[in-house]
């Protein structure tokens, strides 16, 4: 199964990242591929979704979020997490606070589907 793909939801591209039951070392690798497909996006067009259902962190793996999400900055219009209850909540405000962007949190994911297609 392809861990990061594009799906379409109200007619709009929605990078999904599939961290679902993910160890930390496949969570850095995964997050690591991301400005890979981010990158070829026009600047500030991409909505992009993150789920962390199940996944497992480490502090390797959680210094590479961070720091993709400053390089992913540019080309990202809007963000939703779903599944971030394993992620300690200080991390989830320090990644928001390091990269200068919003990570909106949604318990489901079409719930953050619907919100990313709304503009």
């Amino acid at each position: 199964m392809e861990r990061v793909r594009f799906m379409t939801h109200g007619g709009k591209q929605i990078l999904l990242v599939d961290l679902v039951h993910c160890s930390a070392d496949e969570v850095e690798k995964i997050v690591r591929g991301l400005p890979d497909h981010l990158s070829k996006q026009p600047p500030r067009s991409a909505l992009l979704i993150t789920d962390f259902t199940g996944a497992s962190f480490d502090e390797d793996c959680l210094r590479t979020m961070k720091e993709t999400a400053i390089f992913d900055k540019p080309y990202v219009k809007k963000s939703a997490w779903i599944g971030s209850e394993s992620l300690p909540t200080a991390f989830r405000q320090d990644v928001s606070k390091f990269s200068g962007r919003e990570f909106s949190v949604f318990r489901t994911l079409i719930d953050a589907m619907e919100w990313l297609a709304k503009d």
